[in-house]
């Protein structure tokens, strides 16, 4: 049966991959990757995990604690070849790609974790960043994992929303000294 689409061999799917890779502020895992490769009919999961084997032993790519990024020789020989995809694919990858990178950048610049306590109790620490340095940090008490869990998750969804709320209620105090 003939496949559809128009990536039809494993060279293609390989500048493919190099050319989403290289277009990403992050590593990402197999399956984020073959979500991203997987915009054309010609292409299976098989066919993007075979190429991303074969990328990595060419070192066109790498992978570390399961986490794939694009090498400086995939970046070069991505670079040289990335105009044989079919301007439909290419287009549709690189947007793809975008939205992933401005998650990526958004999840870079928030920091939510929390450890336990020697006594009672759990110390959660809360970070906002800018890109240029550290708006916002918060070293709070939460009374159980469950808490603390749920404080971390909380900052992690609406960190700017939690910061422009806290910034409001600090200059409307302000206002009405």
């Amino acid at each position: 049966m003939a496949r559809q689409g128009f990536i039809h061999d494993s060279l293609d799917t390989k500048i493919l991959i190099l050319f989403i890779l290289g277009r990403l502020d992050a590593p990402v895992d197999l399956d984020t990757l073959a979500d991203l490769t997987l915009l054309d009919d010609g292409i299976t999961y098989f066919d993007v995990s075979e190429c991303v084997t074969d990328l990595i032993r060419t070192e066109h790519i790498t992978e570390t604690h399961g986490l794939l990024s694009i090498t400086e020789k995939g970046i070069r020989n991505g670079r040289v070849t990335e105009s044989s995809i079919p301007y439909s694919v290419r287009e549709r990858a690189q947007h793809n790609a975008a939205a992933l990178s401005r998650i990526q950048r958004r999840n870079a610049r928030i920091s939510a974790d929390w450890t336990p306590l020697k006594t009672d109790g759990f110390s959660v620490k809360l970070a906002l960043s800018d890109g240029l340095g550290e708006i916002l940090s918060m070293d709070l008490y939460a009374a159980s994992e469950a808490q603390a869990t749920k404080m971390t998750s909380a900052f992690q969804k609406n960190a700017e929303q939690l910061y422009g709320q806290i910034i409001e209620t600090l200059i409307n105090e302000a206002d009405t000294e």
